[in-house]
């Protein structure tokens, strides 16, 4: 990841936690002591919070610095397909285990007499 690729993932997840919290850029700038442009910026990935900055952002949503850094979706794009083709897959194989158990079973019962 570059630095532009990180300035955006730290300005996104600001922006997420701050919606998340059901707060405005201009509730969290007030909370933050930093200016509304300023804030607006940094969400936008177009500059830098100082670490003090970012120490107090990372305050006033009482997570850990690090997770302003962190990209918010680290599996691929197409996981969610790739999630429900294992679901699907996992099913199928479940299925076809219990079919067999059941044939196994109901042929034992036939031959020793129970049923």
């Amino acid at each position: 990841m570059d630095e532009r690729e990180l300035l955006k993932v730290f300005g996104q997840n600001i922006k997420r936690y701050r919606q998340r919290a059901g707060w405005s850029q201009a509730g969290l700038a007030e909370k933050t002591d930093i200016s509304l442009n300023f804030l607006g910026d940094v969400e936008r990935g177009k500059k830098w919070a100082s670490p003090i900055t970012t120490v107090k952002i990372a305050r006033v949503f009482n997570i850990e610095v690090y997770e302003l850094y962190k990209p918010e979706n680290i599996l691929p794009d197409n996981s969610n397909k790739l999630l429900e083709k294992y679901t699907e897959d996992m099913q199928n194989a479940v299925k076809r285990s219990i079919l067999k158990t059941q044939r196994r079973y109901s042929v034992k019962l036939r031959l020793s007499g129970r049923r």
